[in-house]
């Protein structure tokens, strides 16, 4: 079922729509697409006439700094609060009748005593206890001490107390509302609750003189009456904000219909600029639904045909990837990843390039690392035009991001080591220079506006190698995908299955890494991937570590355990090493493309020499072909078609005597030759030309391992004499 879904036409189908359709809602929304405008270039369409009336927009940051100065400029309103004056006073009034005769009786009445001596009438009650009861000296201070609290409170409500202390007022100036009127004043004009106090103490020191209790019980008895009369109301200083920034116009001026907004060869100025985008916006506004409808339509076709050509690349060329929907997936990911990206760059309103933080290198190294060269820099073209799609059809910014991303797939088509993240630093940032200076000078750009756009591509080719490489542990992960990059690591011979082999069956050891000098020379003339076939070379006999001694190459200092077996038990023990090494590779997570070489290389090939002495102890007619074949599959990619042929030939050299260049010659042509005729290659995509390139790179290979060298002084005596211990 899992098999069926990852090669369905219907899946790549719905994939292929549903990429389309998140591109499309990423598009500008309610405004019609046309070419990226940018101030000093120079309009080469035809000239744009309007067919509406509309308003000329301003440019919204211009527009917003136009607000923010207008809300600045109000000031903050306060209320004067009358009913509080009348009720402070009445109650200050109140509180002298009350108190003058408490401390004018004779008697020191417990409660009279208790209600001055407690709370904020405790120094006034010292004060007054001070004077000797029924003298007109404590009857003066009494009167002296109201008269002056009355006089104050009233200067300081006449004057006005304010809500709010002057730090937190941001303005010289406050408006005070009376009404319907309203006045701009000094907010130093007013009292706030620091300055009120220094206004008491100089009023007392002008007023009463410099007997300190007696300003001190008449400060503190004031104090229970000031509150403040001057009240900050926040909800008409908003509104007041809001109605000033209402009345700011958001256009500055008007087009009329048939009007020419822009005429070709015009160099684009800052006002034909709004121009054309407020009428950009003006058609969106002023569609109805089937003209959404249908514009919604053209932005979906449009998305469609710039995705063909990649589609029809990698079904005709790439029928590897085309059967997996898992990885059309991983391509679709990518190319939403960076319209996404894009979508959300398009929103930021500075004025800065921020456009070159647009990471299309980052999907051209991906899809080179992971898949080729080739599909890497076709997917950069498709993947820049979408973008230069989703920025108003801008040619530049699209053809900017080829050349960078081209670049950027060229470091990482023969990725070896992750130290090339240097050399993609500086082709990325090249790539983007050349674009900047091209179109800069084109359109006249400053030297300012130069070092901006310098900035930010410097930041594009310092974030892309490293998001590229942290990101692609990922991608082989979830999509089970292996890069060189891991296929690389699977060389050291630190590898726990390479030590293994190296440990326990030292001649299949030395035989897989011969082949794999051997493949990785050829594998590269043929256009294969030379990595791979390295790869699964040194892997690919990996089930003899099980039973080492079953395999001639292994046994060294024994008799061959194949003389006293049965033909068909040495061909189970020959065939469980196949077996064996599957489920090997599968333990210790080898990639499926890396297993794939262990059966692949043998594919559905006879065990000639046990065939031929099964025949002579049982006779022909007893004896089943299949049952002396290989299970397979046969090789189905260049790379395990080169192992197979590489470990024959390989093997069959190693065993001549006295080889020269022309046995060596008869016996590759005889191996290759019997397994076409054989059709083990039947299914690997070799061409008549391959096969010729690889004859002559196994001859020049295998030759030079044969070389003669000369015979060293009493050489004779060192190899037959043994030495005493």
């Amino acid at each position: 079922m899992v098999e069926k879904i990852r090669s369905s036409l219907r899946v790549k189908l719905v994939i292929i729509l549903i990429t389309a359709l998140l591109i499309v809602l990423m598009f500008p929304r309610g405004e019609s697409i046309e070419s990226e405008v940018t101030v000093g270039s120079v309009w080469v369409h035809e000239d744009i006439i309007s067919s509406i009336t509309f308003e000329i927009l301003k440019d919204p940051k211009t527009y917003e700094r136009e607000k923010i100065q207008v809300a600045r400029a109000i000031l903050p309103i306060f209320l004067r609060d009358i009913s509080l004056e009348k009720l402070y006073l009445d109650s200050l009034k109140d509180s002298n009748l009350f108190l003058t005769k408490v401390l004018s009786k004779n008697n020191n009445a417990q409660n009279s005593t208790k209600l001055l001596s407690d709370g904020s009438y405790s120094t006034l009650y010292k004060f007054t206890h001070k004077q000797k009861p029924f003298t007109g000296s404590r009857i003066s201070s009494i009167t002296q001490v109201f008269s002056n609290a009355s006089q104050i409170l009233n200067k300081i409500y006449q004057r006005g107390l304010l809500s709010v202390s002057y730090k937190d007022i941001p303005r010289d100036s406050i408006a005070l509302r009376d009404g319907k009127f309203e006045n701009a004043f000094s907010k130093t004009n007013y009292l706030d609750r620091n300055s009120v106090n220094n206004f008491i103490q100089f009023y007392l020191n002008g007023n009463v003189g410099s007997d300190t209790e007696l300003n001190v019980a008449i400060e503190e008895y004031i104090a229970n009456f000031i509150k403040p009369n001057l009240v900050f109301s926040r909800q008409l200083t908003d509104a007041a904000v809001q109605n000033a920034k209402d009345k700011i116009p958001p256009n500055v001026g008007i087009v009329n219909e048939n009007e020419r907004i822009v005429a070709k060869h015009d160099r684009i100025t800052p006002d034909v600029k709004l121009k054309i985008g407020s009428y950009k916006i003006a058609k969106g506004l002023g569609t109805g639904y089937w003209e959404r409808f249908s514009q919604n339509f053209g932005k979906f076709l449009h998305i469609l045909i710039i995705l063909l050509p990649f589609i029809i690349y990698i079904v005709l060329f790439r029928k590897r990837i085309y059967g997996d929907n898992l990885k059309i997936v991983l391509i679709a990911c990518i190319i939403l990843f960076i319209s996404f990206l894009t979508f959300l760059i398009y929103q930021l309103d500075v004025p800065s390039p921020v456009e070159f933080l647009v990471l299309v290198p980052v999907a051209s190294m991906l899809l080179t690392i992971i898949f080729d060269s080739r599909v890497g820099f076709y997917g950069t073209v498709i993947i820049s035009l979408i973008v230069g799609g989703l920025r108003g059809n801008d040619y530049a910014f699209a053809l900017t991001n080829i050349i960078a991303g081209g670049l950027a797939a060229f470091t990482v088509r023969d990725i070896k080591n992750r130290t090339q993240i240097f050399r993609s630093f500086l082709y990325i940032f090249i790539g983007y220079a050349l674009s900047i200076i091209a179109f800069g000078f084109e359109r006249f750009d400053s030297f300012n506006q130069l070092l901006s756009s310098f900035a930010f591509a410097i930041s594009n080719a310092l974030i892309s190698p490293v998001l590229t490489y942290g990101l692609i542990i990922f991608v082989e992960r979830i999509f089970k995908i292996t890069t060189d990059l891991t296929l690389l690591e699977l060389t050291d011979f630190n590898q726990p299955l390479l030590r293994e082999l190296a440990k326990s069956a030292p001649g299949t050891f030395n035989h897989s890494i011969t082949i794999g000098t051997l493949v990785e020379t050829t594998a590269e003339a043929i256009g294969a991937n030379s990595t791979l076939a390295r790869v699964g070379a040194y892997y690919h006999d990996i089930g003899k570590t099980v039973d080492p001694e079953s395999f001639v190459e292994n046994q060294i200092n024994s008799k061959n355990i194949h003389e006293q077996l049965s033909p068909e038990r040495s061909v189970k023990l020959i065939l469980d090493h196949v077996k064996k090494g599957i489920e090997l590779g599968q333990n210790y997570s080898l990639p499926k493309e890396v297993i794939d070489f262990i059966p692949m290389h043998h594919g559905t090939m006879i065990i000639s020499y046990f065939y031929e002495k099964a025949k002579e102890l049982y006779g022909e007619a007893k004896v089943d072909l299949n049952d002396y074949r290989y299970p397979g599959p046969k090789p189905n990619t260049k790379e395990t078609a080169v192992v197979m042929l590489a470990d024959a030939c390989e093997s069959t050299v190693r065993s001549l005597n006295d080889a020269d260049s022309q046995k060596i010659e008869n016996v590759i042509n005889n191996l290759i030759n019997s397994r076409i005729d054989d059709g083990q290659l039947d299914e690997a995509p070799l061409t008549f030309k391959d096969i010729k390139q690889i004859k002559e790179s196994f001859l020049s290979i295998l030759v030079g391992h044969q070389h003669k060298r000369i015979r060293y002084p009493k050489q004779e005596e060192l190899e037959n004499t043994k030495s005493e211990e």
